[in-house]
């Protein structure tokens, strides 16, 4: 069976959106024509007419193709880790200071929660959620921050995988991160969007 026959540009399998991608996600890469027919033995020639839609690859072909790239694509990718994306120094409170205290911690540092530390020791959270709700209680109002004390965030080191973080997020408000003990960072959401919507492939497309 010959796999270049011609074709309906939209047939199964590699159809022309399979093959535009192919070229798009090889030129992301920086990976030269000749190297991929090369890799799955074909001719640039080939290669360059499979990926103008001319011709219809073979089934295999088209996944020896993808492999290749996608081999590619997991060395380019930088391994994007906790420490890569962490922001730095820490703020805390402490579970005996005033509500007031935490409220002002807070607002100061334009924080969205606070991670509570007893003498060193993590022993829970307050979150602004929490936090307005003891301030619209006078009961709460003047109490202390053990009163109105959640779960704590979760702690990983700074070599966690950051693709990982999305389903303890969804979780918690951040994650907390820790090396021999001592808290060396804090992650949440906005951290992590910012992190991943910066990595980037290592090699640059042809010019």
């Amino acid at each position: 069976m010959d796999p270049y026959k011609p074709h309906n540009p939209r047939h199964r399998p590699g159809g022309v959106d399979t093959l535009t991608e192919i070229r798009r996600r090889r030129l992301a890469l920086g990976i030269p024509l000749g190297e991929v027919a090369a890799a799955v033995g074909r001719s640039d020639a080939t290669l360059s007419r499979i990926e103008r839609g001319q011709i219809r690859p073979s089934y295999d072909l088209v996944q020896s193709i993808l492999a290749y790239l996608e081999r590619h694509e997991t060395l380019a990718a930088p391994r994007l880790t906790v420490g890569d994306i962490m922001h730095r120094g820490v703020v805390t409170v402490d579970p005996a200071s005033p509500i007031v205290t935490a409220a002002q911690r807070m607002e100061g540092g334009a924080f969205s929660q606070l991670p509570v530390v007893d003498a060193g020791r993590l022993v829970g959270s307050l979150s602004e959620a929490a936090l307005l709700k003891a301030l619209a209680d006078p009961a709460l109002r003047r109490g202390r921050v053990r009163e109105v004390l959640e779960a704590a965030f979760p702690l990983v080191d700074e070599r966690f995988p950051a693709e990982l973080l999305p389903p303890i997020l969804g979780r918690y408000p951040a994650v907390l991160v820790a090396a021999q003990g001592e808290l060396k960072g804090i992650v949440t959401k906005a951290d992590l969007i910012r992190g991943l919507r910066g990595t980037s492939l290592r090699r640059s497309p042809p010019s």
